[in-house]
């Protein structure tokens, strides 16, 4: 018996229909799931990744190959012109360290710059702790203190050392919430300050989320200066991951030169339990083979280049280069004649620093953990114009679309930074 030739046409037809109908289904059910509430500092997640773009906040490069995006250059600093023309302080002293890497170091600067503002106190430069007993090093082995006592010079008077009539044995040690306002500092410290003379800041960390609440209030413009004006690398270690980028660069031709970088650490996903968020294909964290099919599904091509922020390369990583050959981590990208300093050290400081400013410049960038180091790096991203911040989910279909798993962070623009860019 002879096939009909209209018949299996008008079969197939059929069968595409249905098929065609089940993913609009699919993707209707997804984009109407509620986000999970925020939890507190032991549940952060990624608050669900299936969002919208909304006010043409990215857009595909026209011509590029992949699903790359657009960098953004329409926000500029809102804090006004800040106070006199010289900084008044006090007698008294603030002091500080700066602990736990660079994602932290950024909310500890600010909290303490917020307090001898708020006190009239002088900020003395802080040292740096690693996580190992005695292992410490100066400000200016990774910050540039010079740029920092410039850029506050308006609003506080910041000194490199304490006095040696001072003594750091009588200072009273006053822990702030991070994010403190001017209110608590009245309320809480400024008693303490009047009566010791002089006290020693250590920030603690009741979240790490930093979305903007409608408790917050308007953001103090000294923050916003301490968070996004005063920080920056030392001439020699800038000099470092600036040669690194451009490595990556180089490896990029075939993208214009793009890259992406993944915030993904065996040691703390062994740690972790990569839970699901309550939200459909969303868990708090993602390993190499995850991320590998994520970034396939959305249609970045095999060139790709990827910067991972793993110290060392690990046999659970093969998976991804054998997706993206291009898959780097930092031994083999840095400049030979810095490697012992930088990488063979016993604290692992300057790694994480070089981690930090490699994600905030990348033109993608994908945590593959949640916390505070993605919530920080989102910031600095939207300081440098930079929204591509795709975070992970499970793609149920066989493609995906890059702008459905922009941070809600940039998406919803209720990261703290929209605070004090506009």
């Amino acid at each position: 018996m002879g096939v009909d030739l209209r018949q299996v046409v008008a079969g197939i037809l059929t069968i595409t229909m249905f098929v065609m109908l089940g993913q609009m289904l699919h993707r209707d059910y997804f984009d109407s799931l509620q986000e999970k509430a925020q939890g507190d500092a032991h549940d952060i997640e990624f608050e669900g990744s299936r969002v919208s773009v909304k006010d043409s906040l990215v857009g595909a490069v026209e011509g590029s190959k992949g699903p790359w995006m657009d960098d953004t250059n329409d926000l500029n600093p809102c804090w006004p012109t800040l106070l006199s023309d010289e900084a008044v302080s006090s007698k008294g002293y603030v002091t500080f360290s700066l602990t736990n890497g660079p994602e932290y170091h950024i909310s500890q600067i600010t909290d303490a710059v917020m307090v001898a503002k708020h006190l009239g106190a002088t900020l003395v430069l802080p040292d740096i702790r690693g996580s190992k007993p005695g292992d410490e090093r100066n400000f200016e082995d990774i910050y540039d203190a010079d740029k920092l006592i410039k850029s506050l010079k308006n609003v506080i008077k910041v000194v490199k050392q304490l006095p040696e009539e001072v003594s750091l044995r009588d200072m009273a040690i006053v822990k702030v919430p991070s994010r403190v306002t001017e209110d608590y500092i009245k309320e809480n410290i400024d008693p303490i300050f009047k009566s010791k003379g002089n006290i020693r800041v250590a920030t603690y960390f009741p979240s790490v989320n930093l979305r903007k609440s409608s408790q917050d209030g308007e953001t103090d413009p000294v923050a916003c200066l301490a968070m996004f004006g005063s920080l920056e690398l030392q001439p020699e270690l800038n000099a470092v991951v600036e040669s690194m980028i451009e490595r990556l660069r180089t490896h990029s031709r075939k993208s214009g030169g793009r890259f992406i970088a993944v915030d993904l650490r065996i040691d703390i996903l062994e740690k972790k339990n990569c839970h699901s968020t309550g939200v459909v294909g969303s868990k708090t964290c993602y390993n190499a083979q995850e991320i590998a099919v994520f970034l396939r599904k959305l249609g970045f091509s095999g060139d790709t280049t990827i910067y991972l922020t793993q110290p060392r390369w690990d046999s659970s990583l093969n998976i991804l280069k054998d997706i993206f050959p291009k898959t780097f981590t930092k031994e083999a990208i840095m400049p030979a004649s810095k490697k012992s300093k930088y990488l063979e050290s016993e604290s692992s400081e300057y790694e994480n620093v070089i981690d930090f400013y490699i994600s905030s410049r990348s033109d993608v960038f994908v945590p593959a953990i949640s916390g505070l180091f993605y919530a920080n790096i989102v910031g600095k991203r939207i300081a440098l114009g930079k929204p591509q911040v795709l975070v992970p989910a499970e793609i149920s279909e066989t493609s995906g679309l890059a702008t459905d798993f922009i941070s809600p962070y940039i998406s919803k623009k209720n990261h703290l930074a929209y605070s004090c860019f506009c």
